[in-house]
């Protein structure tokens, strides 16, 4: 019927387990706060929800708009989009464990490097609507 543990009671095997894990992924340290864990859950949530958007934003961008925009707009302002949105998913993904790391390690928190890849791309998306603006016959 499964697999019964047989080092003690109340699933010690599974706490050495997530030990091992821990140590191996986040370098050890001491547990923190479950609320701090909590939040950095939470804000990688949110980044991923952002790269989602992106990338939904992305595909409609490529789908929908053949009347609005030439292919080359098109194309640019799509695949702008979709290697953002890939940018942001990786990044929150590595901000999350560098966060977590310094929570258990009482370390300053690192500088939050996935802001200025999420401003910067939607610069240049936004530039490169600018100029569709700014060009298109009228």
């Amino acid at each position: 019927m499964g697999s019964q543990t047989t080092s003690g009671p109340s699933g010690s095997d599974d706490r050495q387990r997530r030990h091992r894990a821990t140590e191996r992924v986040l370098g050890g340290g001491e547990e923190p706060d479950p609320r701090f864990t909590l939040a950095n859950e939470r804000t990688f949530l949110a980044w991923i929800r952002t790269a989602l958007a992106l990338l939904a934003g992305g595909i409609a961008v490529e789908a929908f708009t053949t009347e609005v925009f030439s292919p080359e707009i098109r194309k640019t302002v799509a695949v702008l989009l979709l290697l953002l949105a890939m940018f942001i998913a990786g990044g929150a993904c590595f901000r999350w464990l560098n966060v977590e790391r310094a929570m258990r390690h009482k370390t300053p928190l690192p500088l939050p490097l996935i802001i200025p890849v999420l401003a910067l791309g939607g610069a240049l998306v936004s530039a490169v609507f600018i100029v569709f603006v700014l060009l298109r016959d009228g």
